[in-house]
């Protein structure tokens, strides 16, 4: 049997689009075991009821693309999955489920992909590298594509920095909070964020945490998916006021993220009330970054 620990991640932080992510202590587990026949999959944990148990289910698809290109084909398969990572909220579950397939199913067809080649299969099942780099390298980490290859760098986070994070009790999926963007964007707003991106990058590498205020806004997506997130503006302020170092949607939404070093009940209270005088109800958790991606083991 192959078990697999998947961490959460929370894509963009603000102003870097599709191209920074950071790892979070929140798992999801992935168990494959070969069978002589057939498939059978087990879910248990959050959104339990709404993952698929039969071949459109993503750990499985993202196997079969492993077993594809290795050259290995198990008769039967059968996957346990534990998640704890909330299914369409921002936090990269669907991501868990794609880098769980694909490093399961690589130890279990020999171990022939690298990490490269991982990071490279798992962003091109998922079309983009800004939640799978850090969900396997762990961490803080910028990744780009280019000609079909993903060039990422990693940052460690900053010592006693936490994510505050509301989650809201509906699901917002990734293709609805995209389709909402528009093709172009006007040049001013593209060099804010260009300015925003790389101070923050700095600002993370040097564990400045004052500089995350001004450094995680954004003007390209967060203010057009606030239309589809009840209050979200003044979840953001009202983080900002209670002492967040930065505050903004996580990945595509709805859940929010506030960073932060101290104060963080007070955030985590005032975050959930906030959505709720908005009429959301939503529960918070107080994550630390992950300094450590995946995590595979073979047991007998």
């Amino acid at each position: 049997m192959i078990r697999v620990q998947v961490p959460a991640t929370s894509a963009n932080l603000g102003p870097g689009f599709d191209c920074l992510g950071m790892a979070l202590e929140l798992y999801n587990i992935v168990e494959m075991i070969p069978a002589s026949r057939g498939l059978v999959i087990e879910v248990s944990g959050e959104s339990a009821a709404d993952i698929p148990r039969d071949e459109r289910n993503l750990v499985f698809q993202a196997a079969q693309r492993v077993f594809g290109n290795t050259g290995f084909s198990p008769p039967g398969l059968k996957l346990r999955l534990i998640n704890q990572i909330p299914a369409a909220r921002g936090l990269g579950s669907s991501t868990a489920a794609v880098v769980g397939g694909v490093v399961a199913a690589n130890l279990l067809s020999g171990g022939k992909l690298g990490v490269k080649d991982m990071i490279n299969l798992a962003s091109s099942i998922e079309g983009h590298p800004d939640n799978v780099a850090p969900a396997i390298l762990g961490g803080i980490v910028v990744s780009v594509q280019m000609d079909g290859e993903v060039k990422c760098l990693k940052i460690q986070p900053p010592q006693g920095l936490k994510g505050v994070v509301a989650v809201p009790d509906f699901p917002l999926a990734t293709r609805t909070a995209r389709e909402i963007l528009p093709s172009q964007v006007p040049f001013q707003d593209a060099v804010f964020n260009l300015g925003r991106v790389a101070l923050l990058v700095a600002a993370l590498q040097q564990g400045d945490l004052s500089l995350l205020g001004p450094a995680m806004e954004d003007r390209l997506h967060q203010s057009l998916r606030s239309s589809l997130i009840p209050g979200l503006k003044k979840v953001l302020a009202a983080a900002k006021l209670a002492g967040a170092r930065g505050v903004t949607l996580s990945g595509a939404g709805p859940a929010v993220i506030a960073f932060a070093d101290s104060n963080f009940d007070l955030i985590a209270r005032v975050m959930s009330d906030t959505f709720r005088q908005n009429g959301v109800k939503s529960r918070v958790m107080v994550l630390k970054p992950s300094p450590v991606g995946v995590r595979a083991f073979e047991i007998k």
